[in-house]
């Protein structure tokens, strides 16, 4: 790979990403655009800028933006509309947060004539495949600088070396080693290494940032309307809301429950296992809340292709592939079933449990009157289920035949 000339890199502020911007400076000798994104993670982005520029990046040059509202739109909506989970218990929130900061990178990279563009993550993890799968689905041209599977830079010792030799600002917690990273966005924060890397030992109270202890949670329950309409959530109690602002009215109110914690052991894409403490509180409720108005909005046919194919759709996710046509398939049918799921869910929030107790939808499928164990007035004729049950039975009866004939 020839030398880049002008990289676009996705910067956070924190050391890791300021040694990097240095180091692209150093090595290669080039321009660097630094891209912040705002998903959500409850951090103040001002002065992410304030140490790009200390660094010399020109102002021109500095990229922040506010990108919470088509994160919850464009990719927490969709796949949340497919009910994905990882593994049978990960709701996916990094994954599904790098395709639209790769997204971002190559158009700015376009914008400001870049060549290439940069990311932090190690070269042991998952992210890395999901920033460069999406890029180069987006650009095929587009270099790719991974520093941490370039640079000799490998312990914390020799980071610090390089940042002090730079005079890259080190905050006095970076001095020392920390307990665990993070992860943070409007959907959901993630922890891992260090204290959690035991999987046998129980992870600390103070690793959870965004929930309250479920023991400690309130005594007395909270009810929660969510309204939908074609499998989106658009409301909270009748109030219609923006997509993030409704996701973060319901972390608020799930945090509080204590709704949403995870601890999992996951099987990465590059093929090793990693423990991670996972907070979801707004998307476990909203789950719950999709997969209850779907219960009476949904055909049953539908519903159960769409639980079949469900797996398939959260590991393209998982392993970087939301610009793959294969996700652009499964969620075209995903959102051709999503038609009729509009309506009301109502939900019990209680001691870090998000469950529905009531459902109703001027779509439903539900019909009392054929359910009923009183008179349902002729709406269904009971007779009907001896024939039904007499075809169904057919081929299991001639198997019994069969192995009765083969017993003598």
């Amino acid at each position: 790979m020839s030398a880049p000339k002008k990289v676009v890199l996705a910067y956070s502020g924190g050391l890791d990403t300021s040694i990097i911007l240095k180091w692209l400076e150093t090595e290669y000798g080039c321009e660097v655009v630094t891209f912040t994104a705002d998903l959500g993670q409850g951090e103040e982005l001002e002065p992410a800028r304030q140490k790009a520029e200390l660094l010399g990046v020109s102002p021109d040059n500095i990229y922040i933006e506010d990108l919470r509202e088509e994160f919850v739109r464009d990719f927490v909506f969709p796949m949340f509309r497919a009910n994905a989970v990882y593994e049978g218990l990960y709701l996916l929130g990094t994954s599904i947060a790098r395709p639209l900061i790769s997204k971002r990178l190559i158009e700015i990279a376009e914008a400001t004539g870049a060549d290439a563009v940069a990311h932090g993550a190690t070269g042991k993890g998952n992210d890395q495949v999901r920033f460069e799968l999406a890029a180069y689905a987006l650009n095929p041209d587009i270099k790719v600088i991974a520093p941490w599977r370039e640079w000799d830079l490998t312990s914390r010792t020799k980071l610090l070396e390089f940042a002090e030799a730079h005079q890259i600002p080190i905050a006095k917690d970076k001095r020392g080693e920390a307990p665990f990273s993070v992860d943070a966005n409007l959907l959901h924060t993630s922890s891992e290494g260090k204290v959690l890397e035991d999987p046998a030992e129980a992870a600390p109270d103070y690793v959870y940032q965004r929930t309250a202890h479920p023991e400690e949670a309130p005594d007395a329950p909270e009810h929660v309307e969510i309204g939908f309409e074609k499998g989106n959530a658009v409301s909270i109690n009748g109030e219609r809301m923006s997509p993030a602002a409704l996701l973060t009215r319901l972390n608020e109110m799930a945090g509080k429950h204590g709704i949403g914690r995870l601890d999992l052991v996951e099987g990465r894409f590059v093929g090793m296992k990693s423990r991670g403490i996972y907070e979801t509180p707004g998307g476990t409720v909203l789950l719950e809340a999709h997969r209850g108005i779907e219960q009476i909005t949904l055909d049953r046919g539908a519903a159960h292709l769409k639980d079949q194919l469900m797996p398939q759709y959260a590991e393209m996710i998982y392993n970087g592939f939301w610009f793959s046509p294969e996700r652009e398939m499964l969620q075209a049918a995903i959102d051709r079933s999503q038609d009729h799921v509009t309506g009301t869910v109502r939900l019990k929030l209680y001691k870090g449990l998000a469950r529905t107790v009531g459902r109703w939808s001027d779509h439903s499928l539900y019909s009392e009157e054929h359910v009923t164990f009183e008179d349902d007035a002729g709406a269904y004729d009971q007779k009907d289920a001896a024939g039904f049950i007499k075809l169904n039975a057919l081929r299991l009866r001639l198997l019994a035949m069969r192995a009765r004939r083969l017993r003598g």
